[in-house]
């Protein structure tokens, strides 16, 4: 059975018809709890408390479960003292919980799993907690131990875990891991991320996590500055034949990971509608003729820039990037390939001049 797709939900009429269109390959949906102040691995900026619209919008779509973003790396100290701000969450929870439209939360904090669980019993008895990529878990051992702490709370176990992006290229040990999470967790299903385009172990991922915990603590952005002027965006722009050793799943490759997993995670919330509305529709296909980039959330700055030709990658790409020995120096396999299905755009400058009249 092909895979089903964990998709971004976004609170728009126009893209909620567009997953119903979706129809069963769509398996569970994210979304990002509309508080004030963030909660989510993603800067927030300003107050977002229209969850109204994102209640009546979730309850068109019965059919796939629903999953609350608290998946930030670290909440500031107050948080867990402020019985104003926690009240506030609480309430906000329970008010998606009563209107059927959450199913559990991701969360990578389990500081903050274990004061819910304390104040809340009830209301986390009622939802899952699901473990956050950025948790990294690529063996069984990380799998079984975050299971074992989850239910020494009042939280549910997942109905899902969603294994570390390194394993979609370690194809052994993504397919050890597997086979004995569903050898013992058989009533959990597992789940791969596809889209997010970063460098391969990129380097800078935990500190970039913390500092987006902190811009949205702080309420101002430091993270595009970071990763522009110091980060991966840097090594990126100087090698950007690095794009093709990050541990991305290609449209076409979805059904190659059936072995494997039970759904694929499509990511890029912030980017819009219009970007998910077209990266779905083409892991729903699983077939893109365009630019690879245009697929990718965390590269999504460099499409205006580069072409990558995704139909000109051969249907074996996963296998031979699954035996890289990381020796680029003596290789350069994948210097040549981007050299061969890669070229600059030309520039364009937007048009800001004002409308006339009419």
């Amino acid at each position: 059975m092909k895979p089903g797709l964990d998709v971004p939900f976004v609170p728009e009429t126009e893209y909620v018809s567009f997953l119903k269109a979706c129809g069963a390959r769509i398996d569970s949906l994210q979304f990002s709890l509309l508080y004030r102040g963030g909660l989510d691995n993603r800067f927030q900026p300003g107050a977002r408390d229209n969850y109204p619209d994102s209640l009546a919008l979730l309850s068109e779509l019965p059919g796939p479960r629903k999953y609350g973003m608290l998946n930030s790396r670290f909440y500031g100290p107050e948080f867990f003292t402020d019985r104003k701000k926690l009240r506030l969450l609480l309430e906000l929870l329970d008010r998606y919980a009563a209107e059927d439209a959450i199913s559990g939360i991701i969360y990578c904090d389990h500081y903050l799993l274990q004061l819910l669980s304390d104040e809340a019993p009830g209301l986390a008895s009622a939802l899952e907690a699901v473990p956050g990529i950025n948790n990294m878990l690529d063996s069984y051992d990380k799998v079984e131990a975050q299971l074992t702490y989850i239910g020494q709370t009042h939280f549910k176990m997942p109905g899902k875990v969603i294994l570390d992006r390194s394993l979609n290229r370690q194809l052994d040990q993504l397919e050890k891991t597997a086979r004995k999470v569903r050898k013992v967790f058989p009533e959990i299903k597992i789940e791969l991320l596809a889209n997010e385009g970063c460098l391969d172990f990129c380097p800078y991922k935990l500190s970039h996590d913390a500092y987006i915990s902190l811009s949205n603590h702080q309420g101002t952005d430091c993270t595009y500055l970071l990763n522009s002027q110091l980060g991966c965006m840097r090594l990126v722009d100087e090698k950007p034949s690095q794009i093709l050793r990050s541990p991305f799943i290609r449209p076409e490759n979805v059904s190659f990971y059936q072995d494997y997993a039970d759904t694929i995670k499509i990511c890029g919330r912030t980017l819009g509608s219009g970007f998910l509305q077209r990266v779905i529709y083409a892991y729903v296909q699983e077939k893109y003729d365009g630019n690879l980039l245009d697929l990718l959330d965390a590269m999504s700055w460099l499409a205006p820039e580069l072409y990558i030709d995704n139909s000109s990658l051969s249907f074996d790409f996963v296998e031979i990037l699954s035996l890289c020995d990381k020796q680029c120096k003596s290789c350069g396999f994948c210097h040549e390939l981007f050299s061969t299905i890669s070229c600059p755009l030309p520039l364009k400058i937007a048009d800001h001049r004002p409308l006339p009249d009419r």
